[in-house]
């Protein structure tokens, strides 16, 4: 069992598989930037299992595929039916912004993973291409609709909250995912990278944003046991949840049991970016103890809790490097 200084057991496994992506949502991707992570910088899909594998020796049982926007790597089919395949695994997820989900549903769903969480910041096609960058609103929804055919289950909505920017469409949110029969996670904006900084103009804390649900809401407590950030809601009547994900104002810090691998081969067990270890010298070495060791040596800079208040210096550059 993996187990941090504060005795936090790690059995979650984020894994970007690349830095790329095709949106550039203002709080997440600076416009104009370029990749850090090379093509040919990024670890193989044999390399991937090989890491992935030592993790579940170690007693991870979930994954997560992110990005960037892992749906914009051509062999990520591979790779979710390499993890997928590890025995001990219980878990094989993917966050996506779902723009190209259309046609990789069937290759995806074969090759194992089980759940998704797509990022879905407004219901409206003008501001969802301006938060964006461009994207196309409709793309997304054709997405959903045949991820949810797929029999895809739970699929969850992250929706990222901004003062200003779509707080106002909070509700038609939770009528949207309540008509279709997602999950919506509302997520306060983190100050990762100076984009993420920059973000903080439209701040919203979701203590907020619950007294003003109170109001039209029946809103009760939902005692589902969990083990991610979201601390769940239910609307009275309905059965729907809504997740409020709060690393500022409430963070869970507490409770994490996840780590982060991007795509470079960087083990970073916070997101504040601070504390990554290499783990490709241990796998050029090729033993599994050596890479057994990599791992743990990250797990013991495993802080009590992220460091968001404190000067970044060579923390991570913008959100989209280690997938959230």
């Amino acid at each position: 069992m993996l187990i941090d200084p504060f005795g936090r057991r790690i059995d979650y496994l984020r894994v970007s598989v690349t830095d790329r992506c095709d949106l550039r949502c203002f709080y997440c991707l600076p416009k104009g930037a370029s990749p850090l992570v090379g093509r040919d910088e990024r670890l193989s899909p044999a390399q991937i299992e090989r890491i992935v594998r030592a993790f579940i020796r170690l007693g991870v049982r979930k994954v997560r595929l992110t990005g960037g926007e892992p749906l914009t790597r051509a062999d990520l089919p591979e790779i979710a039916r390499r993890i997928g395949a590890i025995e001990g695994l219980s878990d094989l997820a993917l966050s996506t912004n779902a723009t190209r989900l259309e046609r990789l549903v069937g290759p995806l769903r074969a090759a194992g993973v089980q759940r998704l969480n797509v990022s879905l910041d407004s219901l409206d096609p003008k501001r969802f291409s301006a938060i964006t960058g461009g994207g196309d609103l409709n793309a997304v929804l054709t997405g959903l609709a045949e991820a949810r055919l797929a029999g895809f289950t739970p699929i969850k909505i992250n929706t990222v909250v901004m003062g200003g920017i779509n707080d106002d469409e909070i509700a038609a949110i939770i009528d949207f995912c309540g008509t279709q029969g997602f999950t919506l996670r509302l997520i306060e904006t983190m100050p990762v990278g100076e984009t993420g900084l920059r973000a903080l103009d439209h701040y919203l804390p979701l203590d907020a944003v619950e007294r003003r649900l109170a109001s039209r809401y029946a809103l009760v407590a939902d005692d589902t046991p969990e083990t991610g950030p979201a601390r769940y809601l239910r609307i009275g009547g309905t059965g729907q949840r809504i997740g409020l994900i709060t690393p500022l104002s409430r963070h869970f810090c507490a409770t994490c049991n996840r780590l982060r691998l991007t795509a470079d081969g960087l083990l970073h067990p916070c997101l504040d970016g601070l504390g990554a270890i290499s783990l490709t010298d241990a796998l050029q070495e090729g033993s599994d103890a050596a890479l057994a060791g990599a791992i743990r040596l990250a797990l013991a800079l495993k802080p009590e809790r992220h460091q968001f208040h404190q000067p970044r210096g060579k923390a991570v550059p913008f959100m989209a490097y280690t997938g959230g």
